[in-house]
């Protein structure tokens, strides 16, 4: 009888164990292969439209390379990040390109990068970007890859 309970127990919990890392999978899986363009972000006193008045930023995430790049609103960026379930950090952007553009959107783009700490991909498709538990920026689906 303590055969059978302790197989049993034992495929227990490989199947739980194997649900926990499908459900990981699946909910960072969500992130990779898409671009996202930027709809909302918190903070400045400025009218989005006016931050970003000829393109909105936008960002994909590689997995490989464990970076993301885009575009700020005004210029390219590439940044690497780290991602654990769905804590997410970023690091400093690399070099980029250096167009002058209208509206102080880029900058605040940046700065608001450098403090998130997590995510969510709520149920419209939308993603989150997280500061504590206040979303700090929202993107849209734009492009699948």
């Amino acid at each position: 009888m303590k055969k059978y309970t302790l197989a049993f127990l034992s495929v227990l919990t490989l199947l739980f164990a194997s649900c926990k890392t499908s459900q990981e999978t699946k909910s960072s899986g969500n992130l990779y292969g898409t671009t996202w363009e930027l709809e909302y972000i918190s903070g400045p006193r400025i009218a989005f439209e006016g931050l970003y008045p000829n393109k909105k930023p936008q960002i994909t995430f590689d997995q490989k390379e464990k970076q993301v790049y885009g575009n700020n609103g005004c210029n390219g960026y590439r940044a690497p990040y780290t991602l654990n379930e769905n804590l997410l950090t970023f690091g400093e952007p690399g070099p980029a390109t250096m167009m002058f553009c209208e509206g102080g959107g880029e900058e605040q783009f940046l700065q608001q990068m450098k403090k998130i700490t997590s995510y969510e991909i709520d149920k419209d498709g939308k993603l989150n970007l997280i500061q504590g538990d206040v979303p700090m920026m929202r993107f849209k689906k734009i492009a699948k890859q």
